[in-house]
C-alpha cells in the first residue's frame, strides 16, 4: 500500500488514481467477503485508510472540496456537519418539533427533567 509520505509526494491525477484503485479493490474485496471468506481480512482496513489517505491530502490541498460541490457525487462532511439553517427540510423538522412540542423538552438540569416527564405523560397519554 501507499504510505502517506509517498502520497504527498504526487501529484492530484496520481493521488486519484490510487484513490480509485484502492476504492475499486475495496468493492471487489466486498463482494468476496459477502461471497466467500477473504484470505486477508486486513486488506479492508487497509484500503479504507488509503482512501481516506488520498481524501485528507486533496482536502488539505484544497481540491477536493472544489470537486465535490461540483460533482454532486461524494460530499464532504462539512456539506452536511453546519447544515443550513434556512433549508426546507430543516425548517420542516422544526416546524414538526414546535408543534409537538419537543423544542422545550430538551432543557438542562431539573426543569429539563420536569419537561421531559410531563412530555412523556402527554404524548403516552394520547392528549
Amino acid at each position: 500500500m501507499t504510505k502517506v509520505r509517498e502520497l504527498r509526494d504526487m501529484g492530484e491525477e496520481q493521488i486519484r488514481l490510487v484513490w480509485k484503485d484502492a476504492a475499486e479493490t475495496l468493492f471487489r474485496l466486498r463482494i468476496q467477503a459477502q461471497t466467500e471468506k477473504l484470505a486477508s481480512p486486513a486488506e479492508v482496513r487497509k484500503h479504507r485508510r488509503t482512501i481516506a489517505r488520498c481524501q485528507t491530502i486533496l482536502t488539505q490541498r484544497g481540491l477536493l472540496k472544489k470537486d465535490a460541490s461540483e460533482a454532486g457525487g461524494h460530499h464532504s462532511v462539512s456539506d452536511h456537519v453546519g447544515g443550513d439553517a434556512s433549508s426546507p427540510q430543516h425548517e420542516k423538522h422544526a416546524k414538526k418539533n414546535r408543534e409537538s412540542g419537543r423544542t422545550n423538552v430538551h432543557a438542562t438540569g431539573k426543569a429539563g427533567v420536569q419537561k421531559r416527564r410531563e412530555f412523556k405523560k402527554r404524548t403516552q397519554s394520547g392528549t
